[in-house]
């Protein structure tokens, strides 16, 4: 058996996939800055954001939606500025907004249950063989990305959603030959 191939040889990214990939995540702040992130990672590799990872975390306060909810054009700059983190203003202005919209909705407990309900509590388990089979999105995905869009969300279109569906582990694609399929399946 041997790990799903997207993450390569890079121990950082086998790191990643070994122990946090498809791990279903039931915090609501967590579940948000991987929505984030995910979003920052669009028309990049996902390795340039988790090698960036932890600057993001410092420069965006630990992702704390309560804080960035509040920032206007000064942090904006700053965050321009930043040479550690993807530095694209209409990413980094969602930012402040989806922070402002997950606040609406509720917060954390809220946005945890809103998500978590798309699957009825329970992670989708697929069975795919190879990456080929592995959708880039679902109509599920599609449905999710229309409600963070009506909910005033940005930078969370159906391919981001289904890939961030799979980091939190709403839906395990880790494929059927891969030794974490059976070990995520039993979380």
């Amino acid at each position: 058996m041997e790990r799903c191939g997207w993450c390569g040889e890079d121990a950082l990214y086998c790191e990643y996939h070994d122990t946090e990939w498809g791990v279903p995540e039931r915090d609501g702040r967590a579940l948000w800055e991987k929505l984030i992130l995910d979003g920052f990672q669009a028309g990049l590799s996902w390795i340039t954001i988790l090698r960036k990872r932890e600057a993001f975390r410092a420069a965006f306060q630990g992702f704390e939606p309560e804080i960035i909810a509040t920032w206007g054009e000064a942090e904006v700059a700053r965050l321009l500025a930043d040479p550690g983190i993807v530095r694209h203003r209409g990413k980094i202005e969602a930012t402040i907004g989806n922070a402002q919209a997950y606040l609406d909705l509720g917060g954390a407990d809220a946005f945890r249950d809103m998500i978590w309900a798309y699957v009825d509590g329970q992670p989708i388990q697929n069975a795919f063989a190879t990456l080929a089979e592995v959708p880039a999105q679902t109509a599920l995905s599609q449905q999710v990305s229309r409600d963070l869009k009506r909910a005033g969300f940005r930078f969370c279109g159906p391919t981001i959603v289904y890939a961030w569906m799979q980091a939190c582990g709403l839906v395990n694609d880790h494929l059927v030959n891969c030794p974490r399929h059976q070990a995520v399946k039993g979380l």
